[in-house]
């Protein structure tokens, strides 16, 4: 008895495939027309794993590794992939717990607890391993099973950061992958099986190793490993911190949130910031000789709060800290760049008149008299008034902008006489063992926050715009981060379990029909961990005040 025949449009074209047909079947017959492999499908606008049947006619839509989801889908299964090849190589006995903590490089920064020594020639091992299972083109498999079965069955494994997690799960039914005998949880799809997974490097970093995947932009290609010290340094000592106050995942933030008192793991994580704070303006006024602070980090670092605190710890050292807005130091409007499209660059360097900025420097710190221009965006023009501007004894310029950290931007000014600082919003919290909360995820929940609250804008058009912002970020900000003198991470490891509260009605906001929607959907599922709670003890002056209000700082 021959099939039921369903009809599939794929773009322009319609083509007939019997029921329970699974979608890697279909995306292998396009495979040809992609240069990138497919891994997941869009099934009438819904995301699906290739595993899947058809059932339905339906459109179908592919999503290759040069997307962002199928980018997160690869690094997540190469994860799977490579937590087994290292309980397979070492022994299941052997080992207490593998971890998987931040990004470093184009890869993920790895530790392994147990009875193994984590050098080149067990990296070497555990490399032939995942490539066996490449080659083999192990399976994937997935299965759902009660919360209550997981929470025994990562109890058993000695997985206790997931079994701690699902105790605070909502949902009836918890996603487990496998391959041959190894069970793990994933927050969020996985591609079928290992010969997908052909692209990745190992290599021995610090105290324990960092697995290299392709970027992005390059889905077939490994970047060459370049560590970035200054950043991976700030990460480790966030998590060294989170670790001794006993929270290093999302489920020890609710242990704490439910069974102990918030209020001190606010108070102690503000304290920590305020003497972080404090020490960078100690160090600042150590050394007479330094007249410009520059900072810079991505959207939503907290950057303008930061300066504000920076400024009160300066003055608590007899400095008079004077802010320089680089706004007002962009090109005429008509000699202003435009973008591939023909718009107006307003974040490329040559968007900043240089020139003009390096002379009133220079002649501040000759101290000579200045007018500093103010730029009015209405007619595109630098204006100038009467106001002078003069460098006292003790005075410091505060100067924040994206270019800050561009040696280009200050290259005519004695570097003696600069500090450079890069601000980030560096998450140390992990979802649990083998899922790491991804930095820009924490900075998206933040802008969607702000962007509502002093903008009036849309959890919609934020996450719209997000891609463009990040573009920005790589091109004009992250490749020099490591000019810093020195590294701030804003993060504060309680501040999801706040934001939560705020951003989960912005985003069940957005439509189903809305290409954003899915986004949306995602991120509520990540906030779903989260135990939320209230705002009233978050301090007046704290960093997370820039996005939920409610602050002693104009902002």
């Amino acid at each position: 008895m021959s099939k039921e025949m369903f009809q599939v449009k794929i773009g322009d074209e319609i083509r007939m495939y019997e029921a329970d047909t699974t979608y890697r079947q279909i995306a292998q017959d396009y495979q040809k027309d992609y240069e990138d492999d497919i891994v997941l499908v869009f099934v009438d606008g819904k995301l699906q794993e290739l595993f899947k049947k058809l059932k339905k006619d339906c459109t179908i839509r592919f999503e290759t590794t040069a997307g962002e989801i199928g980018h997160r889908t690869y690094q997540r299964s190469i994860s799977l992939m490579m937590v087994k090849a290292i309980y397979d190589v070492a022994g299941h006995d052997r080992i207490r717990k593998v971890r998987i903590h931040f990004s470093v490089s184009k890869g993920y920064y790895c530790t392994v607890d147990g009875q193994v020594t984590v050098d080149q020639e067990f990296l070497g091992r555990v490399d032939a391993r995942m490539r066996e299972m490449v080659d083999a083109d192990m399976p994937i498999y997935k299965r759902s099973v009660r919360t209550d079965d997981a929470i025994a069955l990562f109890g058993h494994h000695g997985m206790h950061d997931k079994e701690r997690l699902f105790r605070y799960r909502r949902v009836s039914k918890v996603n487990i992958y496998s391959m041959n005998e190894f069970e793990d949880y994933h927050y969020g799809y996985m591609v079928p099986s290992a010969g997908y997974l052909k692209y990745f490097e190992l290599f021995a970093f610090d105290e324990g190793f960092v697995v290299q995947m392709p970027a992005r932009t390059a889905p077939r290609e490994v970047p060459p490993f370049k560590p970035q010290n200054k950043l991976f340094h700030v990460l480790k000592e966030s998590v060294h911190w989170g670790d001794l106050q006993g929270i290093e995942t999302v489920g020890a933030l609710n242990d704490k949130i439910t069974k102990e008192d918030v209020h001190d793991v606010v108070l102690v994580q503000e304290a920590l910031q305020e003497k972080k704070i404090a020490e960078i303006a100690a160090q600042i006024s150590a050394c007479p000789e330094i007249k410009f602070i520059l900072i810079a980090g991505p959207s939503s670092s907290g950057k303008t709060t930061f300066s504000h605190r920076l400024s009160v710890q300066l003055r608590a050292n007899g400095l008079t800290p004077r802010p320089i807005a680089m706004d007002n130091y962009f090109v005429e409007r008509e000699e202003n760049p435009r973008d591939e499209t023909g718009a107006y660059d307003f974040e490329c360097l040559e968007a900043v008149d240089i020139g003009l900025f390096n002379r009133q420097l220079g002649d501040l710190l000759e101290g000579r008299e200045v007018v500093i221009p103010t730029f009015n965006f209405v007619t595109g023009h630098k204006e100038y008034g009467t106001k002078t501007t003069k460098l006292g004894k003790n005075d410091v310029l505060v100067i924040e902008g994206i270019h800050c950290l561009n040696p280009k931007l200050s290259a005519h000014l004695p570097d003696e006489n600069k500090f450079k600082i890069y601000i980030s919003a560096l998450t140390q919290l992990n979802v649990d063992e083998h899922d790491r909360i991804p930095t820009t995820d924490g900075r998206l929940i933040r802008r969607i926050v702000r962007d509502a609250r002093t903008r009036g804008s849309s959890a919609q058009r934020t996450i719209r715009m997000w891609e463009s912002v990040r573009r920005g970020e790589e091109k004009n900000i992250f490749p020099y981060q490591e000019e810093a003198d020195i590294m701030f991470n804003s993060t504060l490891i309680y501040e999801l379990a706040v934001l939560k509260i705020y951003v989960e009605p912005l985003l069940f906001g957005i439509d189903r029909s809305c290409p954003e929607y899915l986004e949306a959907k995602r991120l509520l599922k990540f906030l779903d961990y989260f135990v939320g709670i209230g705002s009233d003890a978050v301090p007046k002056n704290s960093l997370l005040r820039e996005f939920i209000g409610g602050g002693c700082f104009k902002v």
